[in-house]
Order: C-alpha cells, then structure tokens, then sequence
C-alpha cells in the first residue's frame, strides 16, 4: 500500500480525526472517507487518480472553481507583504478596499463593516449586535428574537438558538436562548389552489400578528432570503422580504438577513435581498465571500446601528466582540480578487445563461419521476425533493438513509453530491459548463434511481 494511497490516508485519518456532521462509525465501514490531493475548476482528484465533479461547490463555499489562478496569485501577493496583523487598534489595505467595496455593493444604508472568521460568528455578532444596540439605547426589554420555522443559521449556541431545525438544536435546547418561532413562506407548503406568492402574504400576516402584540420585548427578526439551504432547499416567494421589512420597520424591530449561504450571486443577483429591494438592519456574509479559499465573514450594518455604541469610553458602550483572525489579510486578499472576477468576467451575467440550463436540465430528468414530488430553483440553486409518495408527498423515513445511497452512487460514478434530507441539490461552482451540469444532473438520477430500489 502505497503511503500516499487513499486507503493509507483513510486509516492515518480514522486514528486521529473527527469530522463534522458525521457519525464517524460510518466511514469506518458504510462511507469511506474521499482523501483529495487537488482540485481544478469545477473537479476534485484524490489520491488514486479518480476525480470528482463538485456538484455542491464544497460546502456551498467555492465560486469560482478550485485553484482559481488569479486567486492564487492574489494570496500569493499578499502572503509575502502580511499574513496577518491583529485588528485590535491595527488596520492594513486589504481589509479597507473590502469594506469599501463590500459596503458599495451592499443594499443601501450598510456601510458599516464588522470582520469575523466563520458564519456562525457572523450571526452571534449580529444578534449581541441587535441586543446591545437596544440596551444601549435604553430599550432594554428588547431581548428576544423571532425565527422562521426550518430556518439555519449555525451550529454555535447563539446561531443554533435561532434556528430551527430539530436535527442539529435538540439535543443542546437546555444550553439554548428562548426564541419565537413563526411560519416559514416557504413555497413547498403550499396549501392546494395557493400560489407562492399567496403562501408568502399568510406567512407574512402570521408574523404580523407576533410583532404586533410583541414588539416590545424583540429585539430583531432573522431570515434567510429566498432560500432555507441546510432546511432542505426550501424556497419562499421575495414579496415575503419586502412584507417582513415593512413590518420590521413599523414595529421597531431590526431585520437581520442571513445571506451566509445565500449571498455573492447564488441567488441570481449579488445578495438576495436586492430581489426584493430592501436592506436589512444586519447583513451577514461568510462562504462565498472568499470563495472557498479561507475561512472569514463579515456582518455590514448601519450608521444608525453604529452610532448607538459610538461614545466616551467611560460610558462602556462600546461593542466588545473579537476575534483573534477578524479581518484577515489573506482573507480580505481572497475576496478582493473574488470580488475582481466578478466585476472582470461578467459572473451574473453569465450566471443566467447556466441557471437557465440547470433548470431546464433539472425538470426534464426529473419532473416525471414516480417519486419526486418537487423540482425547484433559485439562481444557480437547484433541488429535488423526493418522497416515497408523488401523490401524497409522504416521506421515505429518515432511517432508511436514502440520502446516503445517493451520496455513494454518485461518489462511485465521479459526482460530489451529499442530499439533504429527501433532497437532491445541486450548488455547484460558477465556472461549470452546460455539458458538466447534464453529467451531475444525470448522475443523480442514476442515483435516485438505485436509491429508490434498495
């Protein structure tokens, strides 16, 4: 056995690492770890030569394909002028033009820039945010949130506290905050006859009646706009983002958007919210923000937001939050000339064109499937819900682990994919081309297929 092998590099793994989002015993037996040497563009090699087309952009991180060689060159740059400075009374070049840029690009009013190193951290600040800022303004029963039911925003007490899905925050709930939880849009749950966009405005009337006998103890709303990713891939209507704003605004609550997963162009625009032309009080920004290279995020907020903790020093009003890599240069590098592809090879643009494809490709392969009971998509987004049964949209149950007969299969014929739930979806990086997305769309099928019979 070649020391290099994937076999010698899955048994050095299983003696010493714990992965995420995993019952480890499964990759000692029913899902062997993938060891990957390189990656290039939309494909992934590992250490037996076989490769790997990344149909989900590694963690929904990756925009602009593996090993970008502008990026590389960027890093390379900044790698031998600073590293990293601590940004505690420091700053440096990188970390300004990305706020300057960041803050140009944003929704109207977010010109504020506050440097994290992970999205969850994104969220726990903007949620300390929301909280202080009341205090501070001396509103100080203004301490609970309200939450979309489904929602996601991260595995760390605060984030999970806001979320709403069961798989991840059972388990922790005693460590938890009390939150609100009201309906989601989300479009799936349609009732017979109603339309999205009729699901959104019940929503958005339910969320009505919360704020309106409520208002005075929340302290903000959180959401992720368009899509509920880790939920699933559920999708909602953007008439609720421009309800949920208005109503925000008329009660005094702050709207924190979630864009981690959701913003840099996933959607089809830059940020989500630009869909419904609304800036949020908090915008938090991670993943594609870097696009795949390094961990970091940002939470954009506004004057107004920034002025109640701006004050003499003895008045202890200041926001205390740190971390020890906030404002990375070889992040802020990374993301400055992510920023630069964007701007240089007309991303959107040629985004529409792909997501057209993707979509077409997606309902021809499955629109007709015994058991599918949904085809949806969002920008460069796609998502396969698929049941036991079309007519009733019963689900195949959770131990049954289809979802992991589907990652296997397409492991074995050369695609990443890793379903959530009963769904398929596919996020792939932006630089796939029309002939790769018919390669992962008909290996998923395959997939299903082979899912479905065992």
């Amino acid at each position: 056995m070649s020391p290099s092998s994937n076999a010698a590099l899955r048994a050095r793994d299983l003696a010493h690492v714990w992965h995420p989002c995993t019952q480890m015993k499964d990759h000692e037996r029913d899902l062997p770890l993938v060891p990957i040497r390189s990656g290039r563009g939309v494909w992934l090699t590992d250490h037996d030569g076989h490769r790997l087309l990344d149909a989900i952009s590694s963690w929904w991180v990756n925009l602009h394909g593996h090993a970008e060689p502008r990026i590389n060159a960027a890093l390379h740059a900044q790698l031998d002028a600073l590293p990293h400075v601590m940004f505690a009374g420091f700053t440096h070049e990188p970390a300004l033009q990305l706020a300057e840029q960041l803050a140009a690009l944003a929704p109207p009013g977010l010109s504020r820039c506050f440097f994290a190193d992970s999205g969850s951290a994104a969220i726990e600040i903007a949620v300390k945010m929301s909280f202080h800022h009341w205090q501070n303004r001396g509103r100080g029963r203004k301490t609970r949130f309200v939450t979309l039911a489904n929602s996601y925003h991260g595995e760390t007490l605060g984030a999970l506290a806001v979320g709403n899905v069961e798989l991840y925050k059972a388990i922790y709930r005693p460590l938890l905050m009390d939150v609100i939880t009201v309906p989601s849009p989300d479009a799936y749950l349609c009732e017979p006859g109603e339309t999205p966009l009729e699901r959104a405005r019940r929503a958005a009337a339910e969320l009505e009646r919360v704020l309106a006998a409520q208002a005075e103890e929340i302290a903000a709303v959180i959401i992720e706009p368009l899509v509920q990713c880790a939920g699933n891939m559920r999708m909602h209507d953007a008439e609720y983002l421009r309800l949920l704003r208005d109503i925000c605004t008329r009660h005094e609550v702050h709207l924190i958007a979630d864009e981690i997963a959701v913003g840099f162009g996933r959607t089809g625009t830059m940020f989500a919210c630009e869909q419904a032309d609304i800036s949020p009080d908090f915008l938090c920004l991670s993943k594609g923000l870097t696009a795949g290279y390094l961990p970091m995020s940002v939470v954009l907020t506004s004057e107004t937001i920034y002025g109640a903790f701006y004050d003499e020093y003895a008045k202890l009003n200041a926001f205390l939050h740190s971390h020890s890599y906030a404002g990375n240069p070889l992040g802020c590098a990374a993301a400055l000339a992510s920023l630069a592809i964007f701007r240089e090879d007309a991303v959107l643009s040629r985004n529409r064109t792909l997501a057209a494809h993707l979509d077409a490709k997606v309902r021809e392969i499955f629109a007709d499937h015994a058991h599918v009971a949904d085809v949806r998509r969002c920008g460069m987004i796609a998502a396969v819900e698929f049941v036991r049964d079309r007519k009733t949209r019963e689900p195949f149950g959770w131990r049954e682990r289809r979802s992991l007969a589907i990652h296997r299969h397409a492991l074995e014929h050369g695609v990443l994919l890793r379903p959530l739930g009963n769904v398929i979806y596919f996020m792939p990086p932006y630089v796939i081309t029309p002939a790769e997305i018919d390669l992962m769309v008909s290996v998923a099928r395959e997939a299903l297929d082979h899912a479905v019979r065992h």
